[in-house]
């Protein structure tokens, strides 16, 4: 990436430079330290105490190195929906029943495959860097950083709370509510002796961490509710422990809830995400609409999902 310093910018280290534009990382730095072309200015080499001056040019190599690439992850051409794409981060439309990592039992159907091959295909060395990570059976909007550079804006981004994400879930039963937001607003901890499932707990509990979602009501029958969600923290599973604490568990939830016949995994859907465009304060919003699955379960239940996302969800 390349940098045309203007006379505002002239005067900055390069390491001041990197930190209060592109918010980098103390790894992304340290990445940039060991190439030899990281940090180039008006050609040559510089270290990140050179002082910039009015129209220099300054290069940033966000390219990996070859012997940081993901060589463990193997590449397999897995079509996906890409929702946007620059040159720094991709947004991909995940379906649902793909992880997002592989693991023990999903070594080559997992979202990290299918971008792996984009990348073999362009022969550029791969790091796997999703921000956030959507459980398996969830759909919806997944955020990758490209590069490690871009990763650590995203990463800033997060952690300053600049990235919103709201989610479409279908829950089991009729949610009494008036439609206004409302907060769900508990400790959450490990479950013993479980490493994956999560429960409420108490603030005293060991690594009981607080969690907190705010949620409306879009639609209620006697069978179903749909909600729109917004995770104000990032605790896992945080939406489904959480719908499962108030009595309405997300359809089709096998752990927090009942297995159903009619959706074979949690109905729950990332519908739209905010955040800033690297590497600036311009917000974008993107939509991914609710999936097949989730439309055909909600006409089940006598429910047109598509007509509820498109005039009552909040963009």
């Amino acid at each position: 990436m390349t940098f045309n310093i203007t006379y505002e910018q002239a005067g900055k280290t390069v390491l001041s430079f990197l930190k209060s534009n592109l918010k980098i990382s103390s790894s992304a730095l340290s990445a940039l330290k060991r190439d030899p072309i990281g940090i180039m200015v008006n050609g040559s080499h510089v270290t990140v105490r050179y002082v910039l001056k009015e129209n220099d040019l300054l290069i940033i190599n966000e390219i990996d190195l070859p012997d940081e690439s993901n060589e463990a992850i193997l590449p397999v051409n897995i079509p996906i929906d890409i929702i946007f794409e620059n040159d720094d981060i991709m947004l991909i439309d995940k379906p649902p029943h793909m992880p997002t990592h592989p693991s023990h039992g999903h070594t080559d159907d997992t979202l990290a495959n299918a971008v792996a091959f984009m990348y073999k295909s362009k022969e550029v060395p791969f790091v796997f860097r999703p921000i956030g990570r959507l459980d398996r059976n969830t759909s919806g909007i997944s955020l990758i950083a490209k590069h490690i550079i871009s990763a650590s804006f995203m990463y800033y981004a997060r952690q300053k709370k600049l990235i919103n994400k709201k989610y479409l879930a279908i829950l089991s039963g009729r949610v009494e509510s008036d439609g206004d937001y409302h907060i769900i607003d508990t400790y959450m901890k490990r479950q013993e002796e479980s490493i994956i499932v999560r429960c409420v707990g108490y603030a005293e509990d060991p690594d009981a961490s607080r969690a907190i979602t705010q949620w409306r009501l879009l639609y209620a029958n006697d069978d179903i509710s749909i909600v729109e969600a917004i995770p104000i923290t990032g605790r896992t599973h945080q939406l489904r422990v959480h719908f499962a604490h108030i009595g309405h568990p997300i359809l089709g939830d096998d752990v927090y809830g009942t297995p159903s016949n009619i959706i074979p995994r949690h109905a729950l859907h990332a519908a739209f995400l905010s955040l800033p465009i690297p590497y600036g304060d311009k917000t974008e919003d993107y939509l991914s609409p609710p999936p097949a699955d989730m439309i055909s379960a909600a006409k089940h239940f006598g429910c047109d999902l598509e007509e509820i996302f498109k005039n009552r969800f909040n963009r």
